[in-house]
């Protein structure tokens, strides 16, 4: 492996950590601070958009949708699904690897079907997350749907990130800071309502809802980009073709005119 890209995954790495260490600490951090589970989720929500301002706003929603759900994973599968604190370590682990092979299997067909991956990604990450409001009962059942949510959440960010720099080749760095600083955004808005929800006493799953409907509003906003871009390209396709007609006529009428000869001396 190059010298660089070891750099840059090590850098990713440790990126990563400081992104989702909250996560299992979410309950000693309320008690050390004496507030509640979902004021502490909060943090996420001030880590998150101190990012985002190095970056302009943007909202992706469906890695929002992710957040939603993960930023409240240890309540969840310790008051509801009945986990011992000690195990949420491997629940997040769980979480990691289904993230790593979303990321590869995102990547893999990005750059062969951009636009169904990304349906089928964030459709199935809303689906999932309607399920694990009753998965989250079940231990079994539970560790599966946390490891399926890190595959399917990190299954969108290929797309996203090809969909984003498509639509901005002449300005891919900037394009690229701005997607950062988009799901940053979508995280900080999904830690909040995560919080909201669970503060107006719908209980420790219920942001799992709120993760669906961040996902499925993703879904229906990729859907309304294709279709527009298919009007765009065809569009594009009639004019490019009238314009290539027209030339051909052109050519075809001064071909056939003969050339008009000068008398010498004028």
């Amino acid at each position: 492996m190059p010298l660089a890209l070891l750099a840059l995954a090590i850098g990713a790495f440790g990126i990563g950590t400081t992104e989702f260490v909250i996560m299992g600490l979410l309950p000693e951090v309320a008690a050390d601070y004496g507030v509640s589970i979902p004021i502490a989720g909060f943090l996420a929500t001030g880590y998150a958009l101190g990012v985002v301002l190095g970056a302009p706003l943007m909202t992706i929603l469906g890695f929002g949708g992710v957040f939603a759900a993960i930023t409240y994973i240890t309540p969840m599968m310790t008051d509801v699904a009945g986990f011992a604190n000690s195990s949420v370590t491997w629940l997040l682990v769980l979480f990691g690897l289904g993230m790593v092979g979303g990321n590869l299997i995102g990547g893999r067909y990005a750059d062969r079907r951009l636009m169904p991956m990304l349906y089928v990604s964030l459709g199935s990450l809303a689906v999932v997350l309607v399920l694990f409001t009753l998965t989250a009962h079940n231990k079994i059942a539970a560790a599966v749907t946390v490891t399926l949510i890190g595959a399917l959440g990190f299954a969108t960010v290929p797309p996203l990130q090809r969909r984003v720099l498509d639509q901005a080749a002449g300005a891919p760095t900037l394009a690229s800071a701005v997607n950062i600083g988009a799901f940053n955004l979508g995280n900080a808005l999904a830690a909040w309502l995560g919080g909201v929800v669970i503060a107006a006493g719908l209980g420790y799953t219920a942001p799992n809802w709120v993760g669906a409907a961040l996902a499925a509003a993703a879904l229906a906003l990729a859907i309304l980009s294709g279709a527009l871009e298919r009007r765009s390209t065809a569009r594009g396709r009639i004019v490019a073709a009238g314009v290539a007609a027209a030339s051909a006529a052109l050519v075809e009428s001064a071909a056939g005119q003969e050339p008009v000869s000068v008398p010498a001396g004028r």
